[in-house]
């Protein structure tokens, strides 16, 4: 059952976290000083994910030299879903070239904390870290021919990264919705089984 990512309120300050990355690491909010931070919610299973991964690794590195931070979070139940724990994530990062930190949010704390509802869900913030756009990496899916290339969030990091507000409306994300623990789905909120 797909998700669409809920529209936090543009200008929510990005919540604080510290958790293990899958390479050992422990990442802050904190470790990150550029003048724009990608926090994006992924999971190795998911099919929309899986479309976008390789070229999200590329953007995120094209746009790593102009000042965009890129951080990623599971948060899936593992328990549940095997494919989506840190031995996977691993592989995941391997096969899409990723470059930057990939995080696990085994609590589900974090996820809660941004109100992510899918993977993928995208969230760009500023400099002072405030959240400046939420929504979709570009059209593509893997139900249509849309072209894969980053389209929406080059767009919006384009316009943090020149001081100025990101054009709404932003398009949601659509993905798979997040593997919540059983009795950790948030209040209000569906559990898809995808």
């Amino acid at each position: 059952m797909a998700l669409a990512s809920f529209m936090v309120p543009i200008g929510t300050p990005a919540p604080e976290f510290t958790l293990p990355a899958v390479d050992g690491t422990e990442v802050s909010l904190d470790s990150f000083k550029e003048p724009a931070l990608l926090v994006v919610f992924l999971s190795n299973h998911c099919p929309y994910v899986r479309k976008i991964e390789t070229e999200l690794g590329a953007v995120a590195a094209e746009l790593a030299e102009r000042g965009l931070a890129t951080v990623a979070i599971c948060s899936n139940d593992t328990d549940n879903y095997p494919d989506d724990d840190a031995a996977h994530l691993r592989d995941q990062v391997r096969r899409a070239g990723f470059r930057f930190p990939y995080l696990i949010d085994e609590s589900q704390e974090v996820a809660r904390a941004y109100q992510a509802a899918c993977t993928p869900d995208l969230f760009l913030y500023d400099g002072e870290r405030r959240l400046a756009y939420r929504g979709r990496f570009d059209a593509a899916t893997p139900g249509n021919d849309e072209p894969v290339d980053g389209s929406s969030l080059r767009d919006a990091v384009e316009h943090v990264l020149a001081g100025q507000p990101v054009p709404e409306p932003h398009t949601p994300s659509v993905g798979c919705g997040i593997k919540w623990k059983h009795g950790r789905t948030p209040g209000g909120w569906v559990t898809p089984r995808s």
